[in-house]
């Protein structure tokens, strides 16, 4: 049963890049590639904004590879919590590296261009990391709504089977809400303009440069952002009000700051996310510049999983410890 989920799971991952190659941009549209705007037109800019970025991602590789590692090499972290942890570190490590690169190869030889194929296959991946993070962090929510408002029966409830199927129910709606995103974009047709005014393919960008009509797919993009957007930012903020709730009826202030302690850092990524997330969407509504959305846009994508492995390892001690024992571990064995 679990080989045969995981052939599933590995069949709606490859499939749509299969599909992608071999259905040759001919039949659909007339353009073979796209342009990348990206950040900036400016000369002078695109050597400081390759090392700033490099930088970024590097770290953010190294961060969450460093959160994986400890997690994986300490059993005293083999808790449902670290579990989600360590797949959020995945899905970060795969969501920049998704979209920084190609950029950075864009920088480095000052070229702005991405192909049919390869600007669809940017959007597919990034589509199910975006979603996975969504779901995941929610997940993570329910995780310590039943820590703390149900500590009697966390072990019975999150055992390992129920949150290995949370994890693979969250990768098999990501990949099925691409699938749908991606094949309803390859139906449209794109004439003359090609310039995409983002730092990536953003499906609303592409969207924007087809002179099809895109009523379907706008309806699409509107239903599919309330269930899996909106529905697990609901969930999230119902399990910290009952977090919460639980929390103000503990009599001493040692045991409330020990119950908080356990969901601060998930609280912080989960604010940062979505508080991003908020902002390129209202900075999208109320600026017409394309520049200052896409410096919105890099905070979710980019800056947010850089971010998560320095949250989860300053506020948590036992991620600090492990990360210490994995360090000496590490250089007493060279």
């Amino acid at each position: 049963m679990r080989g045969d989920s995981f052939h599933f799971v590995n069949f709606l991952y490859l499939f749509p890049c299969r599909y992608i190659r071999y259905m040759g941009p001919e039949n659909q549209t007339s353009v073979s590639d796209f342009f990348l705007l990206g950040l900036s037109e400016k000369p002078e800019q695109q050597l400081p904004l390759f090392g700033l970025f490099l930088s970024m991602y590097m770290v953010t590789v190294v961060g969450n590879l460093l959160i994986m590692l400890a997690i994986g090499s300490d059993s005293h972290l083999h808790t449902p919590m670290y579990f989600f942890l360590s797949n959020l570190s995945l899905v970060d490590i795969c969501l920049v590296t998704t979209l920084v690169p190609k950029m950075l190869v864009n920088l480095q030889t000052h070229t702005k261009v991405i192909s049919y194929a390869g600007c669809f296959a940017q959007m597919y991946f990034f589509i199910i990391f975006a979603c996975l993070d969504t779901l995941l962090l929610t997940v993570m929510a329910y995780d310590r709504f039943v820590a703390i408002c149900h500590p009697l029966h966390y072990v019975t409830i999150m055992n390992p089977r129920i949150c290995g199927l949370m994890v693979l129910m969250a990768w098999t709606i990501s990949l099925l809400n691409s699938i749908l995103q991606i094949l309803m974009v390859m139906r449209l047709s794109f004439c003359t303009e090609r310039e995409i005014s983002h730092f990536f393919c953003d499906l609303g960008e592409v969207m924007k440069l087809s002179c099809s009509d895109t009523l379907i797919n706008d309806i699409l993009v509107y239903v599919v952002t309330c269930l899996l957007g909106v529905l697990p930012f609901t969930g999230i903020l119902f399990s910290y009000g009952q977090i919460c709730s639980s929390i103000l009826k503990i009599p001493s202030s040692k045991g409330k700051y020990k119950a908080f302690s356990t969901c601060g850092s998930h609280l912080s990524v989960v604010s940062l996310f979505y508080g991003t997330g908020l902002g390129v969407y209202l900075s999208s509504s109320a600026v017409h510049s394309s520049q200052k959305i896409s410096v919105a846009s890099v905070m979710y994508s980019v800056v947010t999983p850089m971010l998560n492995p320095f949250i989860y390892s300053l506020r948590n001690k036992d991620i600090k410890e492990s990360l210490r024992k994995f360090i000496d571990r590490t250089a007493a064995s060279q």
